[in-house]
Order: structure tokens, then sequence, then C-alpha cells
């Protein structure tokens, strides 16, 4: 699961939302009518300028400041001459219009850095006014004012939504042949106290002292220094480098280290500016009950993977007890929300699409990783974060070779994950796989990367790629009392030095009476390492401090209540539990982006209004084709009829619009769904078929119509294909 911006999954410390500060281009908020331009950071140099510009602008104010200090004293003095004075007060406005040139500078490239504030804003704006007037979603409960953070998908939406979702399952499921589950969304407390997020699925949160209004703490300190950085131009290059610096590492901070910066930037609240009360955290899952009697806690699920860790030993049983396999899981999460913003980006009730692949941890090798391993594309590893590089083209099987992807399992993931969104219509040259820092990892993982996607909003996480080593199945085995384990069998027995547990049961049944189960199961759980430590403990101390999770307790064992001995010994099998490489999908968050994508605008053929289209690649379009008879005649309309029965027949989602519209305003209408191709029936044996980006026309016989739509739809050929293969078309009547 991701720990995005959505939190995924909690990691050593939950994170805050990572989105990085955008790179995107001026000209591509400025022009919506071309395709999104290719996005290459130049963070690193436009950092240098900034902080050389801002030195320039101190030494310049400094000047300023002192020229008129000296201006004023000429002024004053009866010994100055007028002449002198006026040379003085020239100094003085030309270091003004140099300090003014500075600031100017500074401006633009702070503005330009950041995607153009005003651009960014209303390209944002222009898509988000497009989806909503055409219902692709709406905030949830309009009419009652609505609730941050729910939002519903109308018709368009929900099937771009289940277009990607069965796609999803066609490139995953279908083609690793995995086991898809189907688990409730209510999760009983203990399983997720197994898993760790009852105590640790949290934010930190600040309250308006007055009001009682909550705030998400460190989005408000994030909102700060994003506005310093970007409207205060007098801000040293020192205190810049200092709040950028803070908002590398706004996931490092510790709630009083949050509180104290709240503190001294003397942040208030929001709307009303009451002083704010000290963060805390605060636990996102959404609680209930199971049961009339509210006796059974419970909560909704914040994401899907908890149903297939604890169905694993049936699922490997399924499997024909073999390794590696993976399950699959869609379905809906909950986030109870500090402060829900940014649309489909941050919500209280999403979709995930979570894969669990169990793996043996000492083989992690993928039969088809040779298959990806030639794939080129952005890649953003720890030591260039680091470092303060950017993103460079990497080749996957370089990556992993070099041991920068940890892993062929999880590298195979990731160049399946980049096929699967370039294919859906991300722009590959906005998309890029992002490596953990330390700081962001959780202690178990062995490798974690994010595929982030460019957005107006910044960088994404969309879909994070993690090898979580065995940490879920242990888990869930020690608080359960249930083995999650799998097993190789020798072809011959092995002779093998093996750790033996081995609790003396009398000595903790008298220390600790009707808790000897759960003492006793937890000592046997143990992995190698943790046993060594305990024996390591227990030989130098006579005792250890031991944590009982089943219990939530911490117990001291003493050495006369378990041996702890290396024996060797015959084997037939290995025993052991699986690793988990998990790629995990925010399917809002993909959808968004893909919408801002595939936006842009055109003239309309008077060039006095541009036109919306989304060019939605015909795998995820809402609508695959329209079905327009040129003007309302019977035989026309027969004929559209036919077609329509034919695309039907095909499996192909269309619409027929008769009204007596002009056809270039039927087109526009459905060019603003992203509907890939129109019919248009101006004959009654041949018909023309229109592709949406191009606006070229072909003639097709009616009888051929539809299949030519399917094939392209489908994917079987390419509107180029149809372009060489059919006669060309041209007519003013239908020329947008």
């Amino acid at each position: 699961m991701l720990l995005f911006l959505h939190s995924l999954r909690p990691k050593a410390k939950p994170s805050s939302l990572i989105i990085s500060s955008s790179s995107l281009t001026l000209s591509f908020f400025l022009s919506f009518s071309s395709s999104p331009s290719s996005v290459t950071s130049t963070l690193s140099m436009a950092t240098s300028d900034e902080s050389s510009l801002r030195k320039a602008l101190a030494d310049k104010q400094s000047a300023v400041e002192a020229q008129g200090n000296a201006v004023r004293g000429l002024k004053s003095s009866s010994a100055a001459s007028k002449p002198e004075i006026d040379a003085a007060v020239a100094t003085l406005n030309a270091l003004k219009l140099d300090k003014t040139s500075i600031e100017r500078q500074l401006h633009a490239l702070i503005s330009d850095g950041n995607g153009g504030a005003v651009s960014r804003e209303a390209f944002r704006q222009a898509v988000v006014n497009t989806l909503e007037r055409r219902l692709f979603y709406i905030p949830s409960f309009k009419i009652y004012r609505g609730v941050a953070g729910l939002y519903d998908y109308g018709p368009p939406g929900c099937s771009v939504k289940s277009n990607v979702l069965a796609f999803w399952r066609q490139h995953f499921v279908l083609e690793e042949n995995m086991l898809e589950v189907d688990c409730p969304c209510v999760t009983p407390e203990v399983v997720l106290k197994a898993s760790g997020h009852v105590d640790k699925f949290t934010d930190l949160m600040v309250k308006d002292e007055k009001t009682g209004t909550c705030y998400r703490a460190d989005h408000l300190l994030k909102d700060y220094c994003n506005e310093k950085l970007q409207k205060d131009l007098s801000i040293s290059s020192d205190k810049a480098a200092e709040l950028k610096h803070l908002l590398a590492t706004l996931d490092d901070l510790s709630a009083e280290e949050l509180g104290a910066k709240i503190k001294e930037f003397g942040i208030v609240a929001p709307d009303t500016k009451n002083p704010l009360s000290d963060p805390y955290p605060f636990n996102l899952m959404f609680q209930t009950s199971i049961g009339p009697s509210g006796l059974s806690p419970g909560y909704m699920r914040p994401e899907t993977a908890q149903g297939i860790f604890v169905n694993f030993r049936d699922l490997y049983y399924y499997n024909g007890n073999k390794l590696p396999f993976a399950a699959a899981q869609i379905g809906q999460a909950f986030r109870n929300e500090i402060s829900p913003r940014q649309g489909l980006l941050r919500v209280r009730e999403f979709t995930l699409a979570e894969i669990e692949h169990f793996v043996d941890p000492d083989d992690k090798s993928h039969p088809k990783y040779s298959e990806v391993a030639d794939l080129e594309f952005l890649m953003f590893p720890r030591h260039e974060q680091v470092s303060g590089q950017s993103a460079k083209r990497i080749r996957l099987g370089e990556a992993v070779s070099k041991g920068i992807v940890n892993n062929e399992t999880l590298g195979y993931f990731i160049g399946r994950v980049y096929l699967f969104l370039t294919r859906l219509g991300i722009d590959k040259e906005r998309l890029r796989f992002r490596q953990h820092l330390a700081n962001e990892m959780a202690h178990y993982a062995a490798d974690c990367w994010d595929a982030e996607i460019e957005s107006s909003y910044g960088w994404i996480e969309c879909v994070g790629i993690a090898d979580r080593s065995a940490y879920d199945l242990r888990a869930h085995s020690e608080k359960s009392g249930i083995q999650l384990v799998a097993q190789e069998k020798f072809s011959e027995p092995k002779e093998v030095e093996k750790l033996v547990i081995t609790p003396v049961k009398k000595e903790l049944g008298l220390a600790f009476k009707g808790s000897q189960k759960n003492v006793v199961e937890a000592l046997e759980a143990m992995n190698e390492k943790e046993a060594l430590d305990v024996k390591a403990a227990l030989e130098s101390k006579g005792e250890v401090e031991f944590e009982v999770c089943t219990l939530g307790k911490t117990l001291t064992i003493k050495k006369n209540m378990v041996s702890i001995q290396k024996e060797k010994k015959k084997e037939h099998q290995r025993v052991f539990t699986p690793s988990v490489i998990e790629p995990s999908f925010g399917i809002g968050r993909i959808i968004y982006c893909l919408f801002e994508h595939s936006f842009y605008t055109r003239p309309s053929k008077g060039g006095d209004e541009q036109l919306n289209v989304f060019r939605f690649p015909p795998l995820v379009a809402p609508i695959k084709c329209t079905v327009f008879p040129l003007v309302q005649r019977p035989e026309y309309e027969e004929v559209a009829k036919v077609i329509s029965k034919s695309l039907t027949a095909a499996g192909i989602s269309h619409k027929i619009d008769i009204t007596g519209t002009s056809i270039g305003k039927r087109y526009a209408r459905t060019d603003e769904l992203g509907v890939p191709f129109a019919i248009t029936v101006d004959g009654t044996s041949s018909v023309t078929i229109r592709e949406r980006d191009s606006k070229d026309q072909v003639r097709v016989d009616v009888e051929k119509a539809a299949s030519v739509v399917r094939e392209v739809a489908e994917g079987q050929t390419t509107w180029a294909d149809v372009w060489s293969t059919f006669p060309h078309h041209s007519s003013a009547a239908t020329d947008d």
C-alpha cells in the first residue's frame, strides 16, 4: 500500500502528503492548446540562481539604504551644493532601478520554478470546471453543501474508472495469474492492532484554541514556507535555503519540533487568526463497532492488504503450496483525513488496487524480468535526492544490476507499473520513480519506490512499490498464533545447524500463570536474530525485557524460563516466512493525473473561442464512439440505428445524437468528453469516421464501420493503419 499523500500504509512514522515542488514550465499552463510539454527538472540550477539573486537583492537593498542616508545627510548640510545633491539623488534612483530589476528577475524565477502560480491555477481550474460541468465527478451531497474529502463519480467518470480497473485486471491479474480476493471493508480491531495501524496510523493535528477547528500541522507549516518562498522577495538566500530544507524534512519532525516551528514562525489558524494548540497525533481510521452490543471494536479499513495477509495460509494451499504467487484486491479504503484538499488527490473514501506478491526471501529473481529489463525511464534514486540532483533516465536492468533497485522481482513490478501508466495515457516525460529516503523507509522494508506523476499540484505519489520483507505475515502469525509460513521440500534430507527455542513451560507458568500460553507462542515465534539477541542478554545479564504483542506488554524473561541452543539435525524441508513485494495503486489519483495529462484546448472554426478536449486513449475513453446522422432524414437515422446495433454487438460503448445541432457543435461536445471516434452518417451505403485529435476522416462502407472502430478501440490496429487503408474524406460541412 502506498503511504502516500494518502499514506496508504503506516511506516516507521506516517508521513504527510508527498508532493514536491513542481517543475512544470510556465508555457505549459499558459498554453492549453498544445500537448503538455516534456519537463526536465532544473531544480539545483534554479536553486543556485535564486540564491545568487537573493544575495544580490540584499546587497542592493543595503546600497539603497546607505545612499539614502547619504542623500539625507547632504540635504541637511548647509555646505552641500545643489549639483552635489542632485548627483547623489541620481545615484540613489539608479540603485532603486537596479533593485527593482533584480526583484523582477527573482519573482520571475520563483514563479517559473513553481510552475507559474497564476497559470498553474488557471490550468487546473479549466480542467476541474470541465470535469464537474460534464459530470466526470462532483462533490458528494452537493445540495447539502457537501462534505470535504468525499466525491461522486458521474456517468463519464464511472466509465473512465471502470475502464482503468478493467485494464489493471488485464495487465496484472490475468498477465501474472494472480489470485483475486474481495474482503470486507469493516475490519476487527485485533487485525489492525497486529498490523500497527491502531498505534501508528496517525497524522499530527493542531486545533484553533477558540473555535476548535482542526488542521494538519505539517500542512500549515508547509503552506507558510511556500508562501514565504514564493511571495517574500526580501528574505535572504540563507533563510530561503533554511525554508527549503524544512520543506524537505517535514516528515522527520516530531510533534515537539513541529510545534516549535509553528510558534517560531507565528503561524495561526488560517481562517480566524486565533492561536493554535500544540500538535498531537490523530488516528486516521474511522472507528466503528461490530454487532449490536458495541463490545467488538472495529474500523473501516485504511487499506485492502490486510485481508490478503490474513488469508495467506488458504491462498497458499489453493495455489498448490507453491511459491512465488501473487494475490490482488480492488476495493474501497477509508481515511478520516484531518483537512482534505486538492480534490481527488486527498479524500476520505477512495479506491485502492493492491497486489501482494509472495516470494522466497532467499530467491527474489523473476522469470519474466528480462521482458522489462531494457525499459528506460526517469528514476530518482536515493543518492541523487540527497546530493540535490534531479531524476535521470536509467535503464531498469542497470538499476537492478547496480543494486539501486533491491532485487529482480521489485524491478519487474516497477517496469510493469511503468507500462501500465503510460498505456493508460500518462505522459512518460512527467512520470518518475522515486526511491524512498532512509527516513521514509519502514524499519522492516528492504526497498521502496513511488511512481510519481507530475500535475498542476506538483509531483504526486500514485503508486507505491515496496519490498516489505516478511513483516506483515510475521506480525499476524504472532498475534493470531497461526503460523503463516511456506515450505520447501528437499529431494534428500539435509543436515543443518538450527536454532532451537525451548520454552520451559513450568517456570513460565509459575511466573505468568494465565498468560503462559501467549508467552510461549511469542518466544517460539522469534526469528533467528531476535532469538540470538535474547540468548546473549540472558547469558550476560540473566534476564531480558521481552515484548509479547498478544498481551500488549513487555515482560521480564529469566534464564531459567527458556533454552536457546544451536543444534545439528537432519531436515526434510525448509520452513520459512515469505517476503512480500507490494505494488499499491491509488486509483483516484491516477485518474486525476490522467485527466490533467489528457486535457488541452484548440480554437473553434471561427477562432472566437477555445474548445476543450480530453485526448483519452480508446482504452480508457468513457465512450468509444458517437454516431451522428448529418441531418435529420429518416434514411440516415435508420442507418445510424443499424450501426448502433453492430457497435452494441461488438461491445463498443457509444452514443447516438440525432439532435438538429450543427455537426461541428456535436463534435465539440463529444471531444470534451474525450470520445476518440465519431461516425457521421451522410449516406446510406457509406459513412465517415472521424478521429478526435487529428480531426482526420475516412470513408467506410456501412457494414464495416463498427468493426473498424472496434479494432482500433481494442488496440488490434491503429488509426494510422485505418488512414492508410480507407479513402480520405474532407467536407466543409463537417469541419470543426
